[in-house]
């Protein structure tokens, strides 16, 4: 089976309808249960106190806001070399839940920075770099909505994606190249987590739940896309026949 084909939008239309309930269902099964483990059973922080709880949101959105900008730049690249049509229309569903994640991310830090730093918000590295990010996403959608030849505006989109895809480094190691009041990871592919295993297991539900959701919300996202893209083509109007 040749998996590319599943690169034209008449192929990956229904194959997205039928992957979306499962995603659907995933992200509401496992944000149930991490919720239920974050702020029912993993323990009070020794240090913070209950306030500590917003890490299981505060964390999973802002690895998802870097996670889809990384994605949506592989995409541009696609759409850059090989012309995608559906890499282009991916760019542009992942970019609104981006943007969300984006903000839930600067918001809970805000909620959080208050009773540990006593400022809703400070100029530290991290947090700048992750506004421009959300600045990023806002741009993105800004420039593909202002451009009427979709071609045009595709490219243009992707060219941005790729210029600011060096952001996203930056607001990973930037604990560790500046000084700053930002703490750094609690969780590390090169050392053993620094908290409760029942902290850690919340966290890690509420990340695969922040996954399987921005994947249900770009299918569903795209499948719209698609339709309003091909709409003059056969298969399209075979489909409302």
């Amino acid at each position: 089976m040749n998996p590319f084909r599943f690169a034209a939008p008449p192929v990956f239309y229904p194959l997205a309808g039928r992957l979306l309930p499962w995603f659907t269902a995933a992200a509401v099964l496992l944000a149930v249960a991490g919720l239920y483990v974050g702020f029912g059973i993993a323990p009070t922080d020794f240090q913070q106190g209950e306030v500590y709880r917003i890490i299981f949101i505060h964390v999973p959105t802002a690895w998802m806001a870097m996670f889809i900008y990384v994605v949506m730049a592989g995409y541009a690249v696609l759409t850059l070399v090989w012309r995608s049509k559906l890499s282009a229309m991916m760019c542009r569903a992942l970019a609104p839940t981006g943007a969300i994640m984006a903000v839930i991310a600067l918001l809970t830090g805000a909620i959080w920075g208050k009773p540990t730093w006593g400022a809703w918000w400070v100029w530290d590295a991290r947090l700048t770099s992750t506004l421009i990010l959300l600045f990023l996403y806002l741009g993105y959608m800004a420039l593909v909505a202002a451009i009427d030849d979709t071609t045009r505006a595709d490219r243009a989109g992707a060219l941005l994606l790729l210029v600011g895809v060096v952001n996203v480094p930056i607001i990973y190691f930037s604990v560790r190249w500046w000084n700053t009041l930002h703490q750094g990871a609690s969780v590390s592919l090169t050392t053993s987590p620094k908290m409760a295993s029942t902290m850690l297991t919340g966290m890690l539900l509420m990340s695969l739940a922040a996954w399987m959701y921005s994947i249900a919300a770009a299918l569903h996202r795209v499948r719209s896309i698609i339709l309003q893209r091909e709409r003059h083509t056969r298969w399209v109007r075979q489909l409302f026949a």
